[in-house]
């Protein structure tokens, strides 16, 4: 390796795509949204700019995200946003071609791993390595995953939760499901529409989780007001909506994202599931944010959980640290190109 090869990290996710630089930190943070021209399919801006399209775009321009689930849906508009990224992060006068480190969620297939590899090379990057999301987010969450002790990392994001047992720096035991931030918003705007006959954005739907969700009722519930388009008359109107209402709104979803953490834990081998009784289960991904989630964790296994800091800076973090220390963490990489 060259000693001018800039490092990227790039947490490529469903929802945001964030990108670190050793020395750094975070340079950038945006959505993993790109808008295209229905007539010449021209990518016409990507992350922040598009987002804003989003749901506001003249039928000529469509806002597309080009990751479903955490999986690449389009590749070729994935490579354009790579590149886009990678560009801004270097600036534009950098003559070297940077390594670049992408993660993956966990269940990955081989030629899922290989789209993102060549995605990356296409898009400027000299060497392109692809890393498990919970082994990133766990190195990110500054957790040892190099001891002979098991540690259960859960990482929910915008399309994916990835839930991982790690033991020397491996995965023993893990399952991804598609159920995290995104479906809780559909959860809602659907709650809000069968009660209210009330339409609402993604937007909104977004806002009235981080303003007054929460993941068990709460004695002193939190409101806020709730503005949409009336089903019915088709004319705008706001609404009050409190926080044991979207408790119950979205319990389906919650149940499966327990229901993946209990899969993983069962088929545990006994010793790794004496330590993280130990260790407890630690939650990364901006979806863990939800208030009081680490307590539905516990009551529902029984096991104690506990927030990483920063969750949703966890996996762009674990990308800068395992680009730094590429020989350390070369086992857990798996082959590069």
């Amino acid at each position: 390796m060259n000693m001018f090869s800039p490092k990227l990290g790039i947490d490529l996710g469903t929802a945001n795509t964030l990108v670190f630089v050793p020395g750094k930190g975070i340079v950038l943070n945006e959505p993993t949204v790109v808008a295209i021209s229905e007539v010449d399919k021209k990518v016409l801006a990507v992350g922040v700019e598009a987002k804003e399209m989003v749901g506001r775009t003249p039928d000529s321009i469509v806002a597309y995200r080009p990751m479903k689930d955490g999986v690449i849906a389009d590749y070729r508009v994935t490579e354009a946003m790579l590149r886009y990224f990678i560009d801004k992060a270097l600036g534009r006068f950098n003559l070297f071609k940077p390594d670049v480190m992408v993660s993956v969620p966990a269940g990955v297939t081989s030629t899922e791993r290989r789209a993102v590899i060549e995605a990356a090379i296409r898009a400027g990057a000299k060497n392109a390595y692809v890393v498990k999301e919970p082994i990133l987010a766990a190195i990110g969450a500054g957790i040892p995953i190099h001891e002979a002790k098991g540690h259960m990392v859960v990482d929910i994001g915008g399309g994916t939760t990835d839930v991982a047992v790690i033991s020397l720096g491996g995965i023993v035991s893990s399952t991804s499901v598609k159920c995290a931030g995104n479906k809780i918003d559909n959860a809602i705007t659907d709650y809000v529409k069968k009660t209210f006959n009330l339409a609402i954005g993604d937007h909104m739907a977004e806002n009235i989780k981080m303003n007054i969700g929460s993941a068990i009722p709460l004695d002193q519930e939190l409101s806020m007001q709730v503005k949409g388009r009336d089903y019915i008359t088709g004319l705008p109107r706001s609404t009050e909506i409190k926080t044991n209402e979207i408790v119950k709104a979205i319990t389906a979803e919650l149940r499966d994202m327990i229901k993946a953490i209990k899969d993983v834990l069962q088929e545990t081998p006994p010793e790794l599931a004496a330590d993280i009784i130990d260790q407890g289960i630690m939650l990364t991904g901006g979806s863990s944010l939800l208030r009081n989630l680490p307590e539905l964790v516990f009551r529902r296994t029984g096991v104690k959980a506990q927030l990483a800091e920063e969750p949703l800076l966890c996996v762009a973090k674990g990308t800068g640290i395992a680009l730094e220390h590429l020989d350390v963490y070369k086992k857990a990489l798996g082959a590069k190109r």
